[in-house]
């Protein structure tokens, strides 16, 4: 899409995601929302035409094949931590830049873009944008999280974020005028326009008539002192820091641009979100978005998450639903009034094995990093059986590599080191030196312990450990002796970070669907959440003082290639690293992908319209239900 000189907001996009040209209302035909209507009345709050952009982003809801809704209701909704109600800035998905349905990016917040050779991005507001405030969005918001927040060592002490440095240097940045802000690089950033449409997107921009009241550069000294006092923190960058919370969502005080915004104050068991008096899009009805007026989410303990859907207790759920509660889910449609969609997943592979290659016991380390003993523990795994047990033969069995919805599948590389060998994965495991056994058969480590692979879990997902039940049969005929080890989410991730983690299991990589213009940085050693090499993942994303360097040839390349990627000059570049990157994954088995492509429940209350009845669970790309705009949907009475 960006391969030309100069390429700008065409009106092609507008007709992908069934848009209308901005000028297409007059001020009379604007609706105002009955939620609001007391506020207007009482004069407390502006009417809608003086609330929403005098270019907003019209949405034609009959060209995307959905209906025009009607405002109200209360959706419901559950999450099983009281940090994910941050869940709502996925939902809302109001980004500067999105994908549409077919993973195009186009402007949403921005009234357009312009891309120039990937190296000069000039952003355009919409006129007469405002905050959830009723403050004004413009280009001063750019300027004062880039020069004031991102550039200010007290309350960013790293600088600006990694996907801003394009060979270590960072952008120029300018503000010609109110609506207008200009991201420029020497060199080329092709990513940095998809980084915008991330499901947690980075925020470029702060509402900083807010936020300045909390600056030592704008606020009273006195009075930030005893802001300061008041909120018992050690100094005003702290308390900046602490309010400054766009994504988390936590800061009811805080304006936003989402559709909904956080009517809840401090940690509850349920938290409303009302909607945003001043959201930037309407209907061709001229009914300003979201349709719902509040949504309540719920917290509840992860085991009842399906239990209270199944007692209707929900009206659109995803999050806490697994394939093996679709069953029960199905039997409960007609007392819960509602219905069990099953949707496609975007993760690479639904359940994958990390083995640590930088563990720190070094005998363990040196047989993990042997690509041999990766793939014969690969081949040992019998994956038509977990597939019929598990998700009875819903999902595809295959090694971790991308989905065919991306250009970049490869059924070779989907397949690779994936079939049901237990022959060949003894003969593989003999080669590398691993075949002296104990009495009970169990192979034994160079020093002489016995090779027992001990693979930690989240604790989160049945199905994980009831496929490692399976996976622990498999292995124990090839002479490895597989020991499970569920711990709490965050335990988990600290000991892989640390190195005491001699392997793991999780979800295969985040987006199983990526496109020419996805950047496949994690495909890299460039972020320790990548569990198979979190030392090197540390060393790169702290400039080397912290972690290791990769030592193995394979990554050094795959390093090499991700930079290539970045300096592309087109896209047969960027597709030819994208290529030989994934081939590298498939040989090396750097994770280990049991199947993927397994169906997601989607529960969805028999009252609520506009939600596609087939469709993508990913969180990147669509972050969810972000992609499918909830914004759009509507309770039909």
């Amino acid at each position: 899409m960006f391969k030309t000189t100069r390429d700008t907001f065409f009106a092609a996009s507008l007709t992908l995601l069934g848009m209308l040209p901005t000028n297409a209302f007059s001020n009379s035909e604007l609706q105002e929302s009955a939620f609001w209507k007391s506020e207007v009345d009482s004069g407390d709050l502006p009417p809608v035409q003086d609330r929403i952009p005098s270019e907003p982003l019209v949405v034609d809801l009959t060209k995307k094949g959905r209906e025009l809704g009607t405002p109200g209701g209360t959706l419901r909704t559950m999450v099983t931590r009281s940090k994910d109600i941050r869940q709502m800035v996925v939902y809302g998905y109001a980004r500067l830049v999105g994908f549409d349905n077919n993973y195009e990016l186009v402007p949403d917040i921005l009234a357009s873009f312009e891309n120039e050779d990937n190296r000069k991005f000039t952003l355009k507001l919409r006129e007469g944008h405002k905050w959830s405030d009723g403050s004004p969005f413009t280009s001063e918001d750019f300027r004062y999280w880039w020069e004031d927040v991102a550039n200010n060592e007290l309350l960013s002490p790293s600088g600006p974020p990694d996907f801003l440095l394009v060979e270590g240097q960072s952008p120029t940045v300018s503000f010609p005028d109110e609506r207008t802000i200009v991201y420029e690089w020497e060199n080329p950033n092709p990513s940095f326009l998809q980084s915008l449409a991330q499901a947690r997107p980075p925020f470029i921009y702060r509402p900083s008539e807010f936020l300045k009241k909390y600056h030592e550069k704008f606020a009273d000294s006195e009075e930030l002192a005893f802001a300061v006092d008041d909120a018992r923190v050690k100094s005003w960058a702290a308390l900046h820091n602490k309010l400054d919370n766009l994504y988390k969502f936590d800061n009811h005080e805080l304006p936003t641009l989402q559709p909904w915004l956080n009517a809840s104050s401090g940690k509850k068991i349920r938290h409303n979100f009302v909607r945003n008096p001043y959201y930037h899009r309407i209907d061709t009805n001229g009914v300003q978005l979201p349709y719902i007026d509040v949504v309540e989410m719920e917290i509840v303990a992860p085991g009842l998450v399906a239990a209270k859907t199944n007692a209707g207790e929900s009206d659109l759920q995803g999050r806490g639903l697994a394939f093996r509660d679709a069953s029960i889910l199905k039997k409960g449609e007609a007392e819960g009034g509602y219905t069990t969609l099953l949707w496609k997943t975007g993760v690479a592979s639904q359940i994958a094995i990390y083995p640590n290659l930088n563990f720190s016991d070094d005998a363990w380390r040196d047989v993990l990093r042997d690509v041999r003993v990766r793939r014969a523990l690969s081949l040992a795994i019998d994956r038509e059986t977990i597939n019929q047990a598990l998700y009875f033969k819903l999902a595809k069995p295959g090694a971790m590599s991308v989905l065919p919805a991306s250009p970049f599948y490869s059924e070779e590389n989907a397949q690779s080191w994936a079939q049901f060998d237990p022959e060949q994965a003894n003969a593989l495991l003999d080669e590398a030196g691993l075949d002296q056994r104990d009495g009970n058969g169990i192979r034994k480590l160079p020093d002489g312990r016995p090779m027992e692979l001990v693979i930690e879990t989240a604790g989160e997902r049945q199905e994980v450990e009831n496929a490692l039940q399976i996976v622990t049969d498999n292995w124990r005929d090839v002479g490895v002796k597989l020991v499970m080890r569920p711990l709490d989410r965050d335990i988990l991730r600290n000991r892989v970070f640390s190195g005491n983690t001699m392997a793991s299991v999780w979800f295969g990589w985040d987006d199983g669907i990526p496109q020419v213009h996805t950047s496949p940085a994690y495909l890299a050693p460039t972020d320790q959440v990548f569990l198979a090499w979190p030392k090197w993942g540390q060393f790169y994303q702290t400039g080397g003082d912290a972690g290791e360097p990769p030592d193995l040839p394979e990554a050094e390349r795959l390093m090499t290639l991700a930079h290539d990627w970045e300096i592309a000059a087109t896209d047969e570049e960027r597709t030819a690293a994208w290529r030989e990157m994934l081939d590298i994954h498939a040989d090396q088995l750097y994770a280990i992908g049991i199947l993927n492509g397994a169906p997601q429940p989607i529960v969805v209350s028999n009252r609520l319209r506009n939600v596609p009845e087939q469709a993508m669970w990913a969180w990147e790309p669509g972050a969810h239900f972000g992609i499918h705009r909830p914004d759009e949907f509507f309770f039909a009475d």
